[in-house]
């Protein structure tokens, strides 16, 4: 990996080049156009599909790809990573056929029921977030109101200090905006968090409470408890997966609002609507891209794909592949059919969906209810994430 910029993102593609940060979708939509898998030699090599078609082929298929890692880095799994099939965040990282294993132990834990029964505490949350904001007119939509929503409901799930928000923060930052760092500097900034959740494991050993940690911990598979690395790993992926993604959908959907007064009217007057407008907001703005590793030498759609070649799966660009999604550049608020991938698709299809759902759906109302007019104060001063998840990270808007 360089510093160098890149000229062509078909045969040099970078997900941390400051013109895809700022605005990929030019840049997916000319891909689809011309080089709908792009290559890049960056990251020890690496390929883009850009196609609803190439997206989900890759998706679906365990046999010639694997999850046992899923955030590009200039590194590769080694012999002291978690074997496969568990991988380094089960079950995100988990092949066939454990992965069905791991997978099930989740699934409870984020189904509809559970879910219904922290939708009060993330509304007062929301509350509360606002009435901080009163007589503000002049408000940070992503650093005084979406980056706080998640981090709550997570901390909660597992069972951490209130007080460590901040830092779970700082470990989303690392984990998925430092992917172009050197491999020997990502390991020493993974240590304090491995220290972290190992330090939280010990506590809720000697201290078993009812949360997601002392389950995993409890848990068995075929007579046997959970090893140390699967659930460290579980904890990492729900921190992670759990936090930057939902808090980045928040971000972008009110970013969208901000700046479509259209839309933003119509759903203030229209509350009905907000289960439809929730899955447009995350057709349009899905905020996740996925990666897999190439299992074997292949050639898949046409492509010499080698072995342990990265391939970032875009969800995002496949949302609006116009040969699936019609008027797929268009934000339509009472888009009726809408099977978007912003969840992904396949085995791996995201476990949080219904919680990722309701925390973006209940932040929305709540914020349009207390402001059901805003705007953006400078469009030029937003900034977005960068790396594999996208969402606002500067959002100044002007409210009442």
């Amino acid at each position: 990996m360089t510093d160098e910029s890149v000229s062509d993102f078909a045969v040099d593609w970078d997900h941390t080049d400051p013109r895809w940060v700022h605005d990929p979708y030019p840049i997916w939509e000319d891909l689809r156009g011309r080089c709908p898998v792009a290559h890049t030699e960056r990251y020890g090599g690496a390929w883009f599909p850009a196609t609803h078609a190439g997206v989900s082929a890759v998706a679906t298929d365990t046999e010639h790809f694997t999850s046992r890692t899923v955030v590009i880095g200039n590194g590769r799994p080694t012999e002291e990573a978690p074997p496969a099939p568990i991988g380094v965040a089960p079950p995100i990282t988990s092949d066939p056929p454990f992965h069905q294993i791991a997978r099930r132990l989740v699934l409870p834990v984020f189904a509809p029921g559970p879910v219904r029964d922290l939708e009060p505490m993330v509304r007062a949350l929301c509350g509360r977030l606002l009435d901080a904001l009163a007589g503000q007119r002049e408000v940070n939509a992503a650093t005084q109101y979406a980056q706080f929503i998640p981090p709550a409901v997570i901390i909660r799930m597992l069972g951490f200090p209130e007080a460590d928000e901040e830092l779970f923060r700082e470990f989303v930052h690392v984990v998925l905006e430092g992917v172009n760092h050197p491999v020997e500097e990502r390991i020493e900034e993974f240590a304090p968090i491995e220290a972290y959740l190992d330090a939280q494991i010990e506590d809720h050993r000697a201290n078993p409470r009812d949360d997601l940690t002392s389950y995993l911990l409890g848990v068995e598979v075929a007579g046997q408890r959970l090893s140390i690395e699967h659930v460290r790993g579980t904890m990492v992926l729900v921190l992670i997966a759990g936090i930057d993604t939902t808090w980045s959908a928040i971000g972008a959907s009110l970013w969208h609002l901000a700046s479509h007064p259209d839309d933003l009217a119509r759903l203030v007057a229209e509350p009905d609507l907000m289960p439809i407008a929730v899955e447009e907001f995350l057709r349009y703005y899905a905020p996740v891209t996925m990666a897999r590793l190439v299992k074997d030498d292949v050639d898949f759609l046409g492509c010499p794909m080698k072995r342990d070649d990265w391939i970032l799966l875009g969800f995002p660009a496949a949302n609006r592949d116009p040969s699936v999604f019609p008027d797929a550049d268009r934000f339509i608020i009472d888009r009726l059919e809408n099977r978007h991938l912003a969840f992904g698709l396949g085995i791996h299809r995201c476990a949080g969906s219904n919680l990722a759902r309701m925390e973006l759906r209940v932040a929305i109302e709540e914020f349009i209810k207390r402001y059901p007019k805003f705007e953006l104060i400078d469009a030029d001063a937003v900034t977005w994430s960068q790396g594999q998840v996208r969402g606002p990270r500067h959002l100044p808007i002007r409210v009442g």
